[in-house]
């Protein structure tokens, strides 16, 4: 008897080593200009897996890291590529950018891989392959709030800024169409680089203008900080033109660097690191305790629910071999996650996001900037769609 009791537990101890590991090929920037983009969407990978395990349906989690040093098209296709024929991944995922994306959903297509976009923006880019779900957010999703809510609060001019590539247009063509059908008017508009731009001259043309507010968009980061500084210098604030923007400009893993001149600035997003739930204190303890970085932001955030869809799909898409990409995409249409940024869905037909939009007031508390919620949308979709 003891015997087989020896040999059951054997047994069972080689099935589960027979179990091949969840393979997960995350794309993104890792080093560059761009790299906490990628380094803070696998730190919310890591946090998912310190507060649930590594293991899903008893399989463990094995994260495989390529960097495209970004934005880079042609190497996040290559890499892509390579993790699906050599490494053999289950998943993609990451994406910071949407050139990025767009260049690796004909990987995903023909491999029948789904992936996982933790952060890309534009609308369009769920529409690039059937195996495509997006986690973060749409710049449509979080633009259009805005502009709604300046228009009903005494707004009524406004100068659009954004960087010219494929977010940044969606973005000033869904503030515009939301501010002029609330009523208001928008001055001017100019799109900048989206590769070190030189903002003097452009924030310079703002002040001319005259506008009541500049609402504006550029990738968080470098640039936000470089408008903020360039807006400071040529003295808009004092001329009291206010500054309205998606929360990709006070970006909460720059915003102590930003320091005063932020404090006020109104912005509209889907994720704070203030933000008052549960969820959200135990994601940014085990954020700090897996990263070197002080507090998640939104690609953080992106990328801890990203990883907590895939664990959905791999529990309901079943067995120990290669993950059915077309069965994991099934499980993750109208997904429904209690994130650290509030209720979240992915919509059955467009595979992108359901989720608040709040706005926020960056204020100083304890010697720290922070984007504080004082108004929300919720259950918004991306309205590009």
């Amino acid at each position: 008897m003891k015997r087989i009791v020896l040999a059951a537990v054997a047994f069972a101890a080689l099935l589960v080593q027979a179990q091949e590991p969840i393979r997960i090929g995350v794309v993104a920037p890792f080093s560059g200009v761009a790299a906490d983009y990628g380094k803070q969407m696998e730190a919310g990978i890591k946090a998912w897996m310190k507060l649930h395990g590594d293991t899903i349906a008893g399989r463990k989690v094995q994260l495989i890291i390529r960097d495209t040093t970004g934005p880079n098209p042609e190497i996040a296709k290559r890499l892509a590529q390579e993790l699906v024929t050599r490494d053999n991944v289950d998943f993609l995922a990451g994406f910071g950018f949407t050139p990025e994306a767009l260049a690796a959903a004909p990987v995903a297509t023909e491999s029948k891989t789904p992936m996982v976009v933790m952060n890309a923006a534009s609308s369009v880019v769920t529409t690039r392959s059937p195996y495509i779900v997006r986690l973060s957010m749409t710049l449509p999703q979080v633009s259009a709030p805005m502009a709604t809510w300046a228009a009903k609060n005494g707004i009524r001019s406004v100068y659009t800024l954004v960087a010219d590539y494929a977010p940044g247009i969606d973005s000033e063509n869904a503030f515009k169409a939301a501010f002029t059908a609330a009523g208001g008017k928008v001055v001017d508009s100019v799109r900048v680089p989206l590769r070190n731009p030189e903002f003097a001259p452009y924030v310079q043309r703002i002040k001319d203008a005259k506008p009541e507010a500049v609402f504006m968009f550029v990738p968080a980061g470098e640039q936000s900080i470089a408008f903020m500084k360039a807006f400071e210098e040529r003295g808009l604030d004092k001329a009291g033109i206010k500054v309205i923007a998606t929360g990709d400009l006070t970006d909460d893993n720059v915003l102590n660097a930003m320091g005063d001149p932020v404090v006020g600035v109104i912005t509209s997003h889907h994720y704070s690191a203030a933000h008052d739930s549960a969820e959200n204190r135990a994601f940014v303890k085990a954020f700090r305790e897996v990263s070197g970085f002080a507090r998640p932001n939104f690609m953080g955030v992106g990328g801890y629910d990203g990883m907590a869809a895939i664990a959905e799909a791999v529990k309901k898409a079943g067995g120990s071999g290669k993950i059915d990409g077309d069965k994991a995409i099934a499980a993750m249409k109208g997904l429904k996650l209690a994130s650290p940024r509030g209720p979240i869905s992915v919509d059955a037909e467009t595979r992108d996001i359901v989720q608040t939009v709040y706005i926020r007031r960056v204020e100083k508390k304890g010697g720290e900037y922070w984007n504080v919620e004082f108004d929300r949308f919720p259950d918004v979709k991306d309205p590009g769609k």
